[in-house]
């Protein structure tokens, strides 16, 4: 039996670069950082007060609505709608039955969640909203845009913290592959620029403290890196099974080949020093998918800018792909996006998918210093050009999640 084809045929994409995936294509080969200081609460009393974000009216998009729909929920409605849009899709002649939708997300409604805890010790329990609950569920972005778009197949929402969004759509490409749906949206969303998030993450010391500069404290590879920015936003594709996608004449990216998935079984924030879990996972994705460590010419890295994690990943790297490391491409998205925590997968791999698509891979910025136990190309500060044959996308999670997606450059 002919193994069902996967395709990318519709992005869409919500970040501090801007709110449609276009600008943000355009933002990052230019290079541009989406960090700035806090304006969202009064970050004055934190160690970390920068972050990337999301230049967003609730109200301009939403309504009425907008009080019923945490901003998560919010762009990720937005990242999909612009997909679907993109892929040409009609639902008005489409099988529901045979679409689905499958989101990642790390924490979820946590605006929801502070606002409404305020509120109840401001005024007591019976003010808390009636939308509350469904506000601030995780799987709520995965029951709107079903909703929305009358998807009754598959719906799910994957939580792995950082690697949310890639098992999200290594899940929905394997839905696809053996037959249950033809289509699935799928992707991620995450907006934790939050007094609570925010303060745990920085008084763990994984954030970066260069608050005097902010749009160069994100650094992933260099030497002289400190510790994440913290981003916001959303990032989702429409996967197609290849022959629904080319009888309705659609637009493809790129072709998703495999995916690998592994755990550290190390330590709950730390990654294995050798880099041997994200290793395992792109020797799956490389396995499953039939490709030669030689095809591989570009890898978006999980790339965060913390000392432990790009070392490890920079091992992980050169052990997999050997000689080949030597001639490849790798680039952080997060240098300008920040860290998207559950919805940087989606985001980086719909970038990943229109730099297939376009021949291009955007820069690491910020690469300044170099640093002997990250010696890759990182493409420093400026875009390449560069035709992509097979790329591999990683996003590793607290907890020890590794995800490690395969796409290639699709040949009609």
């Amino acid at each position: 039996m002919t193994q069902r084809r996967v395709v990318i045929t519709g992005v869409g994409l919500v970040s501090a670069l801007g709110n449609d995936a276009p600008t943000n294509l355009a933002a990052a080969k230019a290079g541009k950082s989406g960090a700035r200081l806090v304006t969202k609460f009064d970050a004055s009393q934190l160690a970390c007060r920068i972050a990337c974000e999301v230049d967003w009216d609730s109200a301009a998009r939403f309504g009425r609505e907008a009080k019923k729909l945490d901003i998560f929920c919010q762009y990720g409605i937005t990242a999909a709608d612009e997909a679907i849009v993109d892929s040409g899709l009609d639902m008005s002649v489409e099988d529901g039955d045979r679409c689905g939708v499958i989101t990642g997300s790390g924490i979820g409604g946590l605006h929801g969640i502070e606002n409404q805890y305020q509120q109840m010790l401001d005024r007591g329990p019976h003010r808390i909203s009636p939308h509350f609950v469904p506000m601030m569920m995780i799987n709520a972005l995965s029951g709107q845009i079903s909703i929305r778009h009358g998807m009754r197949a598959a719906n799910y929402t994957t939580a792995s913290a950082c690697a949310s969004s890639s098992h999200a759509l290594g899940l929905a490409f394997r839905n696809i592959r053996e037959g249950e749906c033809d289509v699935v949206v799928a992707g991620g969303s995450e907006a934790t620029i939050t007094m609570l998030a925010m303060g745990g993450f920085s008084n763990m010391k994984a954030m970066s403290t260069r608050n005097d500069d902010p749009e160069r404290a994100c650094r992933p590879f260099d030497k002289d890196r400190d510790g994440f920015v913290m981003g916001e936003g959303a990032g989702m594709m429409v996967l197609e099974e290849l022959e629904h996608a080319k009888a309705r004449g659609a637009r493809i990216y790129a072709e998703m080949k495999r995916f690998g998935m592994t755990a550290d079984a190390h330590h709950i924030t730390a990654p294995t020093p050798d880099g041997s879990g994200p290793a395992n996972a792109m020797r799956n994705a490389l396995r499953d998918g039939r490709c030669d460590p030689e095809r591989v010419n570009y890898i978006n890295a999980h790339g965060t800018s913390t000392p432990l994690n790009d070392a490890a990943e920079s091992r992980a790297i050169r052990t997999v792909l050997k000689e080949q490391a030597d001639r490849l491409c790798v680039s952080s998205s997060k240098s300008m996006v920040g860290h998207i925590l559950g919805g940087s997968g989606g985001v980086e791999l719909v970038l990943s998918a229109l730099m297939a698509y376009e021949g291009v891979v955007h820069p690491t910025i910020n690469q300044e210093t170099p640093d002997p136990e990250c010696d890759l190309d990182y493409v420093p500060n400026e875009a390449r050009d560069l035709q992509i044959d097979h790329l591999l996308s990683n996003s590793l999670g607290f907890g020890g999640h590794n995800v490690s997606l395969l796409l290639a450059r699709f040949d009609a």
